[in-house]
């Protein structure tokens, strides 16, 4: 759960979590709506870069995990080139046929993927899960029962994960050898998930008596007040600012500076 913590913390980490959620939600749609490859690979470069300095995570750690990222885009990528349909063929071999259409539509939806990813990965890094559900309830309503929810099962993972932990420990302790095969697969899953749902059950319980204590119940919720009051400041029109600048730069950059020069690639 700390993985994503930062060693630093910068202005977008104080921006407020429902402006950073509704523009990566305008960048999430204004890069499915993007067509020309130019530009949706400029929108990757410069939302990578973005998030490489203003994420306030290790530059190795962020690297690192952009590896599941890049081996979708190198399948994303390989499966449109080698099985698109195009008039112009490169190379065909059997089912495989890599065409000039085919190939830029694959680098076209590796582009888009790596610019989905760094958008979203710009919000997870720079904010809280506790920042986020109090910010929609003050400021778009959200009611207190889902949000509560969401908050308390985030907070209960952990603690399922070390009680698996303590359950995998404690059964090598006993010397429970573990089968092999399925007949080994299907009894290893008995041993962990009754225990682990039993206790899952009974946590569940505790928590739901202890927030009905505390009158998150239904509509009264909403009337409550709040330790952490989410609150607009300058560093909104900073953010707003920036990602419309990089909007705007990745845009001019392929005007500008084409990398392939090819205009609109679509999927027809």
């Amino acid at each position: 759960m700390n993985i994503w913590n930062p060693v630093r913390i910068t202005w977008l980490h104080r921006a407020n979590p429902v402006v950073k959620l509704l523009l990566v939600c305008s960048l999430f749609l204004m890069t499915v709506l993007t067509h020309d490859i130019d530009f949706v690979a400029y929108q990757a470069l410069i939302f990578m870069l973005c998030l490489l300095a203003l994420s306030g995570v290790r530059t190795w750690k962020m690297l690192l995990f952009f590896i599941p990222f890049l081996l979708a885009f190198i399948s994303s990528s390989s499966s449109m080139m080698l099985f698109g349909k195009g008039d112009t063929v490169w190379w065909e071999w059997g089912l495989f046929k890599v065409s000039e259409e085919s190939f830029y539509r694959g680098l076209h939806l590796g582009f888009k993927g790596i610019a989905f990813a760094c958008e979203g990965l710009l919000l997870v890094t720079t904010t809280s899960s506790v920042d986020l559900f109090y910010s929609l309830m003050q400021k778009l309503k959200l009611a207190p029962k889902y949000a509560y929810s969401f908050m308390a099962s985030i907070r209960l993972l952990p603690m399922v994960w070390e009680e698996y932990v303590i359950r995998r420990q404690a059964l090598k302790v006993r010397g429970v050898v573990p089968i092999r095969g399925v007949r080994g697969a299907v009894n290893r899953t008995g041993m962990y998930v009754v225990p682990l749902l039993a206790q899952s059950i009974r946590r569940a319980h505790r928590v739901a008596a202890a927030m009905e204590a505390k009158r998150f119940d239904g509509d009264r919720g909403r009337r409550r007040t709040y330790f952490y009051p989410s609150r607009y400041s300058r560093y909104d029109l900073l953010t707003i600012a920036l990602l419309a600048a990089a909007a705007y730069g990745a845009y001019a950059a392929a005007g500008h500076f084409p990398w392939f020069g090819i205009g609109d690639v679509r999927f027809d």
